[in-house]
């Protein structure tokens, strides 16, 4: 059985990929960069795909744990998703509209605020 705190590591360091990918396509896009002149898409559409696949894994994972998947998830386990949702369609944003690409770098990071928040405090 899978220890909750690797389950904890594997959600943060899914979490790091996401961002980075976010991170470098937003400041590849405000520097006129596009998607076919990328060098690293691949790197950060991998980094995109498998930091989901890790966040989601793992927060599942951890829940399984902590014994909260019995009886249907709680509300804040809906809006975490809803979150996660929302930062994985972000990747396609600053190429599609590149005068966007720093609010997309800073709505990721506040998003992933709200959703460590939902976690820490389990408002409902």
């Amino acid at each position: 059985m899978i220890p909750h705190a690797a389950y904890w590591y594997m959600h943060i360091f899914g979490i790091g990929l996401l961002m980075l990918a976010i991170g470098g396509v937003s400041l590849h896009a405000m520097s006129g960069g596009t998607k076919e002149t990328s060098g690293g898409r691949r790197l950060t559409t991998a980094s995109h795909g498998i930091g989901l696949l890790l966040i989601l894994t793992a927060g599942f994972g951890m829940l399984a744990r902590l014994g909260l998947m019995e009886g249907g998830l709680p509300g804040w386990i809906w809006a975490k998703l809803t979150i996660w949702v929302i930062i994985g369609g972000l990747l396609m944003v600053p190429y599609r509209k590149p005068r966007l690409a720093a609010p997309v770098w800073f709505a990721a990071a506040l998003l992933v605020l709200c959703a460590a928040w939902l976690a820490h405090a389990k408002p409902f």
